[in-house]
């Protein structure tokens, strides 16, 4: 009779052990936005706070050449759902969030503030693309989506755009038209559309969504599961728990570049979210049998923030890529070289690290593989599966690259590598082609040994032309297989054009446009085409980041107010040079500033600095609708000028 429960119990462990060898992998794919290649302790940091982002890299495989598609969010995001480079998907600049809808790649209008004609990005992540979320559910996973999306969002009941048209089951907090989490991480958020999901008071947006999907784990343990938690951390608005900023402000080494309490606490708090995350995955059972992906979507923000902050922190970058050049929305090593940890219980070894060549494109068909699962017949993929180099083997990959068609000089000059180009890594050689960038608009070319140069500071072109041009043939081949849109010098640079037409007013003809326009009262004009109706100026961007800019004769500390009007809610910022910053190449600082959208506003800016201002210049949302502005006052210490137009 004793036997008897013996044999009940061994067969139960054998059914259960069976069961747990024939169930599929449940997969978490975890995504920073904006955190550095350095932002980490397992990565390097000496300053950051990160210990259960360090504890999940000893449970699996720390992968130190881990490259994203883009050095911007939106492109990577598509490359890693749709498994294809951003040149191929159009999708080359984060524009998602933007009303209209564009499907086709293309080259931008000429205009002739512009010295070279980037690609206008594709909107939407479109419906033909058959994402990994869609491989997954078609194969019987529950599918959840939480935090950021900007892949695109409806407009009319028959678009498929959203996280729930893309392969999800759920979807949290459902901001697909969110670009960033808003104002403020802390309750109560103003960028959440739904009524229904508010906040606690003081609760930070990584702790409810992380809760979020702690329930869905605890819910789904009995099936398979994918998650995409994809963080609003560490993305601007620069601000943070209070009790976190205290706590760095205690242990800041001035002399280490990584040295913002205020990032540091917004970096505390993705690892939170992290923590909450293995916690639940631990309770309900399961981690045993689940892959996690922890990776971001672009290099780390190491400029100055974009606005000012309570904590007063502004002064210094929100972060350090260094050793590695540059960062965000740069084609230098710091735009696009990522933190990356894969978790694959049982299968990779814990704690160890992988030097082999990874891209964001290789997420589809790597997880697919580790799930027992193959793409589906006729989707194509650039991603390469990588689950064997997560083992030992030999990886597939040796060549990376990326096609970044935007960016301008002016953006280059504080956010070095911000211009059109395209690379590809070989081995340790990097090339950058950055196109029509010489004075004979010819492409310029900039390249790099990362073995022994990870700094990127020494330009061996010249020295290798043939390296060059067998490197630069592969960038070539990459162009013509994706059909990339490929920008090219603007035959109209500096030429007077035509203004876009007004929408709206009383029907009369805008004015002529030129930079030195009357209608603009000295203010020039870049990267906008603008018309004059009714004394009100109508701009139309044809670039991320247009401006206006003025040689203000102020003093400060200044006050710029300004009224403006347009159809969305939108971020920019007001930048100022102090006398002699061009020309010593210092960086311009900034403050940022948020529009809420739909009526006319006065918006008023604080600009905290001492001095004269040699240059300023009001960044306007780059909403393709168009932004209106009626007035300009620029009241400093010893003067005050008003612009109405």
């Amino acid at each position: 009779m004793k036997s008897i429960p013996l044999t009940f119990s061994f067969l139960f462990a054998l059914s259960s052990a069976l069961y747990a060898a024939d169930r599929k992998p449940n997969i978490l794919f975890i995504l920073a936005d904006d955190l550095g290649a350095h932002d980490t302790r397992c990565f390097g940091s000496k300053f950051y706070e990160t210990p259960n982002i360090d504890a999940l890299a000893l449970r699996g495989v720390k992968m130190t050449q881990a490259y994203a598609a883009s050095p911007l969010c939106s492109p990577t995001r598509s490359s890693i759902l749709a498994g294809v480079y951003p040149a191929r998907s159009g999708i080359t600049a984060p524009v998602c969030h933007l009303p209209q809808v564009q499907l086709q790649k293309k080259l931008m209008g000429a205009n002739a503030n512009l010295k070279v004609l980037n690609a206008e990005s594709v909107t939407r992540l479109k419906s033909e693309h058959f994402t990994l979320a869609e491989s997954l559910h078609e194969a019987g996973y529950s599918t959840a989506h939480f935090g950021k999306w900007h892949l695109g969002h409806n407009l009319t009941k028959d678009d498929r755009y959203e996280p729930k048209d893309q392969g999800f089951d759920v979807d949290f907090p459902h901001t697909p038209k969110a670009a960033g989490p808003g104002p403020t991480y802390i309750s109560p958020w103003k960028f959440i559309s739904d009524p229904t999901i508010v906040g606690r008071p003081g609760e930070h947006i990584e702790d409810r969504m992380s809760e979020e999907a702690a329930k869905f784990i605890h819910t789904h343990e009995d099936k398979p599961f994918y998650i995409n938690y994809w963080a609003y951390s560490v993305h601007s608005p620069w601000n943070a728990r209070k009790d976190y900023i205290e706590h760095f402000q205690k242990t800041v080494d001035e002399t280490n570049p990584q040295h913002n309490p205020l990032y540091a606490a917004m970096v505390h708090s993705l690892d939170d979210g992290v923590g909450n995350l293995m916690k639940a995955l631990d309770e309900a059972g399961v981690a045993d049998n689940t892959i996690v992906v922890f990776f971001s979507d672009n290099g780390g923000y190491a400029y100055p923030p974009r606005a000012t902050d309570p904590e007063g922190f502004s002064d210094r970058p929100a972060t350090s890529n260094l050793p590695k050049r540059s960062g965000k929305a740069s084609l230098y090593e710091g735009g696009t070289r990522e933190p990356c940890i894969i978790v694959w219980p049982g299968k990779v070894k814990p704690g160890t690290v992988n030097d082999a060549l990874f891209q964001s494109t290789d997420f589809y068909p790597t997880l697919l593989s580790m799930a027992g699962l193959k793409p589906r017949a006729g989707v194509k993929l650039d991603g390469m599966d990588q689950s064997g180099t997560l083992v030992g083997k030999k990886s597939p990959r040796d060549l990376v690259f990326c096609h970044f068609p935007h960016g301008t000089p002016n953006q280059a000059e504080h956010m070095p590598g911000f211009l059109p180009g395209t690379y590809v890594r070989k081995g340790d050689w990097k090339l950058i082609r950055f196109y029509a960038d010489n004075d004979d608009a010819s492409d310029r070319f900039e390249l790099y040994d990362l073995k022994n140069d990870e700094g990127e500071s020494k330009n061996l072109a010249s020295e290798k032309p043939h390296l060059v041009s067998e490197l630069n043939e592969l960038i070539t081949g990459f162009l013509k297989d994706t059909e990339a849109v490929i920008p090219q010098r603007n035959p109209n640079y500096g030429k007077v054009a035509t203004a876009t037409p007004s929408t709206g007013g009383k029907g009369k003809e805008p004015k002529a446009q030129n930079e030195e326009f009357s209608g603009l009262q000295g203010w020039k004009a870049r990267g906008f085409t603008f018309g004059s109706d009714d004394g009100v100026v109508k701009i139309k961007p044809t670039n991320a980041t247009p401006f206006l800019g003025i040689s203000a004769g102020i003093h400060g500390p200044a006050t710029i107010r300004f009224r403006v009007r347009c159809r969305d809610s939108g971020e920019a910022k007001v930048e100022w040079l102090n006398p002699g910053s061009e020309k010593e190449s210092s960086k311009p600082q900034s403050v940022l500033y948020t529009i809420k959208g739909g009526d006319w506003e006065e918006i008023s800016v604080r600009v905290p600095s001492n001095g004269a201002l040699s240059i300023l210049r009001l960044y306007i949302p780059a909403q393709q609708q168009g932004v209106e502005i009626d007035w300009i006052e620029a009241q400093g210490s010893n003067a005050k000028n008003r612009w109405d137009f």
